[in-house]
C-alpha cells in the first residue's frame, strides 16, 4: 500500500514538472509584438517568426441597406391542398348532419304516480325555462318529467339553478339527448 502511494506521488511530481517546463518554453518563444486575431505566428527552423495573414479566410457578408430592411416577398406555396381539405370538410359536415343524438344531461324534475302534479310542475317549469324542451314519460305506474337537452354538465347545472327553488329535489341525469338543429 505504501509503495502505491509513493509511485502515485512520483508520477504526480513528474507530470507537474513536465507541465511547468512546457509553460516556460511556450512563454519564452512569443515575442509579444501585439498580433491581431487575423494574424498567426509560426516558427521556422532558423528560429525567425513568419506572420501569416488569415484575413482572406474570414467570411464576408453584404452590408445592410441604409434605409432599413427592404420588405421580402412571401414565398408562394407549391403544394396546394386547399381544394382537398375543403372536399374533406364538406364530407365531414354531411356526416355530422346525420347525427341526431349525443350523450348529455337532462334535469329529472319529477318522479311520481300523479299525472296532475306532473302537469302542474311542467307548466311552472315552462314559465321559468321557455327555451328548454320537456319530456313527460309514463312507465306504469310512474310518471317522469325531464327537462332540457344539455350537452355539458355546466349548461345543465346553470338551468337547474334557475328552478332549484321550485324543485329542491331535482337532479341531473345522464341521458342520450337530442342535438339541437
Amino acid at each position: 500500500m505504501r509503495l502505491t502511494q509513493m509511485t502515485y506521488r512520483f508520477f504526480t511530481i513528474l507530470c507537474l514538472g513536465a507541465m511547468m517546463s512546457c509553460a516556460a518554453t511556450s512563454g519564452s518563444t512569443s515575442t509579444g509584438s501585439g498580433s491581431t486575431p487575423s494574424e498567426a505566428r509560426s516558427t521556422e527552423k532558423g528560429g525567425t517568426a513568419t506572420i501569416i495573414d488569415t484575413k482572406k479566410y474570414l467570411p464576408t457578408f453584404p452590408s445592410a441597406p441604409a434605409g432599413g430592411a427592404a420588405p421580402v416577398a412571401m414565398a408562394a406555396p407549391t403544394h396546394h391542398v386547399r381544394n382537398q381539405v375543403n372536399l374533406l370538410m364538406d364530407s365531414v359536415v354531411m356526416v355530422n348532419k346525420n347525427i341526431r343524438y349525443a350523450a348529455g344531461y337532462r334535469i329529472l324534475a319529477y318522479t311520481g304516480n300523479e299525472r296532475k302534479a306532473a302537469m302542474e310542475l311542467r307548466n311552472n317549469i315552462i314559465q321559468r325555462l321557455p327555451e328548454e324542451k320537456d319530456y313527460l314519460t309514463y312507465k306504469q305506474p310512474t310518471y317522469q318529467l325531464k327537462i332540457g337537452d344539455f350537452l355539458t354538465r355546466v349548461e345543465a347545472h346553470a338551468a337547474l339553478m334557475k328552478i332549484k327553488d321550485l324543485l329542491p329535489n331535482a337532479m341531473l341525469v345522464q341521458e342520450t339527448v337530442n342535438i339541437p338543429k
